[in-house]
């Protein structure tokens, strides 16, 4: 069969092949049983880390691979191939550790990033609270400065690995008066005084993934937990969120791939009116679409993964695509591949019918794909001002 050529580098085939690996020999045999008992991945979190697959976006001289936006797609793809809850978890440890890659000092880094690259300690990314998700420059959370401490006060919900994670990296408002321009980003690690944790949410989909509540209940933190200037966390957030995006695109993709292979081995087994139904035309266009989409899919991640890597500036609008796209087809396949295998689909002894309820949250999470819309738009009208 021939396969599109992205042209990879020998040590980017070698993270495709040692992913793929463990998609089909360690996620795949216990992606169901975890659905099911929503329980925490950690053995398969440590199969990560042993694989130095946690280093992948970090600095060498960190413990990393020194790798890039498209080292780290490449690798989730294929996680997310056998399980996107799974790998959502795995994701979000680079999703909390951006911060403190970006905005941390020296000695910051120094201090964290060398147990995150080993997979030691799992980060967590803490921006979205009850009243501010899309709108997340009306967060309440707020951050007092009180001489040698920083004091914490409020709560952030829907934080993935709340409660498993060590180490935190959230957003609080250090000056209201100033909108967005007064939030700050600090570092919080789990067993700080007044920091504590709500109840472990119950999902449609992505059950292996925890997601809890964090409590800041004057919260003491060091002086020195301050990431970036004060007044910066927007610019923090914003600029995490635009690496992390291609990512989400990226899960969207291997999730896709997956449920296509599902639906065409299907359509060739399946015998209807004494023949299979992948002979039919009507579920050959299916296929057609499902199939042409998702390479389309991964083409753009792998692109604007690659052009954010060669150094591209003020590419939020290139990130919002790379989050949009894949994730609309996500959910598009997947709900296709369940149509395909029709009643079967439904049920839970195939494994469409998790994807389809898995799929739904890439729509969601790291920003909502109306809000991507937005960003893009918002690009245009600027760019094409700028021009006339």
């Amino acid at each position: 069969m021939t396969k599109v050529n992205y042209f990879l580098t020998e040590e980017q085939q070698m993270i495709v092949e040692l992913t793929r690996q463990i998609a089909e020999e360690k996620i795949i045999p216990v992606r169901a049983e975890l659905d099911e008992t929503e329980e925490f991945p950690w053995g398969i979190m440590k199969d990560l880390a042993q694989a130095d697959l946690f280093g992948l976006y970090i600095p060498e001289e960190y413990g990393g691979l020194g790798g890039g936006c498209f080292e780290n797609c490449l690798a989730v793809e294929q996680l997310a191939y056998g399980c996107i809850a799974i790998t959502t978890t795995f994701a979000a440890s680079a999703l909390g550790g951006y911060p403190i890659l970006l905005f941390g000092t020296d000695e910051q880094k120094a201090k964290y990033l060398p147990d995150i690259a080993a997979g030691k300690r799992l980060v967590a990314f803490g921006l979205t609270e009850a009243e501010a998700g899309s709108d997340a420059a009306g967060i309440r959370t707020a951050a007092i400065d009180e001489g040698d401490h920083w004091v914490i006060n409020g709560t952030k919900q829907w934080i993935t690995s709340g409660g498993e994670a060590e180490i935190y990296t959230i957003i609080a408002m250090t000056d209201r008066s100033k909108g967005a321009r007064g939030a700050t980003a600090f570092i919080v690690e789990k067993g700080d005084e007044g920091f504590s944790f709500g109840k472990k949410e119950r999902k449609m989909g992505l059950r292996a993934s925890s997601t809890r509540e964090l409590v800041f209940n004057d919260c003491r933190i060091p002086k020195d937990r301050i990431l970036g200037r004060r007044g910066q966390g927007f610019i923090i957030a914003m600029r995490t969120l635009d690496l992390a995006r291609p990512g989400i695109g990226a899960i969207g993709v291997g999730l896709a791939q997956a449920a296509l292979d599902e639906a065409v081995r299907y359509a060739r087994q399946r015998i209807q009116f004494g023949q299979p139904i992948i002979s039919f035309q009507a579920i050959q266009h299916m296929l057609a679409d499902m199939a042409t989409q998702t390479e389309a899919s991964r083409a753009l991640v792998y692109a604007i993964a690659k052009t954010i890597d060669a150094g591209a500036k003020n590419f939020s609008k290139l990130s919002a695509m790379a989050k949009l796209f894949p994730t609309d087809i996500a959910m598009k396949v997947t709900t296709d591949a369940v149509q395909i295998l029709g009643g079967y689909g439904y049920m839970k002894d195939y494994p469409v019918e998790k994807m389809m309820r898995d799929a739904k949250i890439l729509q969601i999470y790291e920003g909502t794909n109306q809000i991507q819309r937005n960003v893009i738009g918002q690009a245009l009208n600027k760019e094409y001002a700028n021009k006339q």
